[in-house]
């Protein structure tokens, strides 16, 4: 049996994480009904965290690493998919409970495959991947409870991550006005050519302490959580909808019930890994028409080969990364 590359997360027994390049073969890979030749995948915080084990992601060991993976159908057991098919495959556990797309080979759950969007190709899925998703699914819950431009500003915390910079785009696009939430002052320039018309230097804001501070915001996707979602909530108008997709600040939200029942603000908790296939299909058939980033070039600020993979770890940890990182796994 043939023999593939794959980049493998181990933990040793002293609880060390182990991540290196191994040759595996289809029968080393987790359970799953379709095989798929991997030609793109990405780099998303959550792999940099597993890879390094700065953070507890995988829920056994081994896995090949990579929540994202987007190639070609070799065999299928489910008839929905056939060999030569395009696909892609976000989060649904991979490299949490499933090797994940880190490999030139995988084999996946055939539930969480998801056929190829009209108006994308498989390096533009790759490029969107589980932060473009995540992205597309809280501007679109965002739209399903009332959002519209005429109520507001919306801001944008973790403007220069993959989610921040892929929600500014479509944003912009969609006719908000959006303001960039950063402490990366030297990225003023990339984060107005997505869309972003104004600032906030997140290393400077005044937040205040009341229970309700003036209501200032239309909306907001906020990728911190902690001091800076309670914020939020405190600074957002009434009927005003904020999408919580991450925690980088902390897990933790001290805040009141007075902006949800003197202003009506609503709380959206954004899940791009649980979802029924139904929403899942319609987020990435927006990703390829009305909701797909126009400036996706300017988003992906680099392309690396799969050996080269390890070496774009610490532009993560340090905070020096902006924008999405390509994987090209295919030779």
């Amino acid at each position: 049996m043939s023999t593939f590359k794959a980049y493998r997360i181990d933990q040793s027994e002293d609880k060390k994480i182990i991540a290196s390049f191994q040759d595996l073969t289809i029968d080393d890979l987790t359970d799953g009904e379709v095989v798929v030749k991997v030609e793109w995948s990405d780099i998303n915080f959550k792999d940099v965290l597993a890879a390094t084990g700065k953070g507890k992601i995988l829920r056994q060991y081994p896995l090949n690493g990579g929540i994202d993976l987007s190639g070609l159908v070799v065999s299928s057991k489910d008839d929905r998919f056939k060999q030569g098919d395009h696909v892609l495959v976000c989060g649904c556990g991979l490299s949490e409970t499933t090797d994940g797309g880190y490999a030139e080979m995988a084999r996946v759950c055939a539930d969480c495959v998801v056929p190829l969007p009209d108006g994308i190709t498989l390096r533009d899925s790759m490029a969107l991947g589980t932060a473009g998703f995540t992205a597309a699914m809280a501007v679109m819950r965002m739209e399903q409870n009332g959002q519209t431009p005429d109520h507001g500003k919306i801001v944008v915390t973790g403007a220069t991550g993959g989610v921040g910079s892929i929600a500014i785009d479509i944003l912009a696009s969609k006719g908000f006005e959006v303001v960039a939430f950063t402490g990366k002052t030297d990225q003023h320039d990339y984060l107005r050519s997505l869309g972003a018309s104004e600032f906030i230097d997140r290393n400077s804001i005044e937040k205040g302490t009341r229970p309700l501070e003036a209501a200032t915001w239309g909306g907001a996707v906020d990728n911190a959580g902690g001091e800076t979602l309670a914020w939020l909530t405190r600074t957002v108008k009434p009927w005003g909808n904020i999408a919580s997709i991450g925690l980088v600040d902390d897990f933790k939200l001290n805040t009141t019930v007075m902006p949800f029942i003197l202003r009506g603000v609503s709380l959206l908790g954004i899940n791009s890994i649980e979802m029924p296939n139904e929403m899942r299909n319609e987020i990435w058939r927006r990703l390829g028409s009305d909701l797909k980033p126009r400036h996706l070039d300017k988003v992906v600020t680099r392309e690396v080969k799969f050996e080269q993979l390890p070496e774009t770890f610490d532009s993560y940890l340090d905070g020096s990364n902006f924008g999405r990182t390509l994987v090209r796994i295919g030779r």
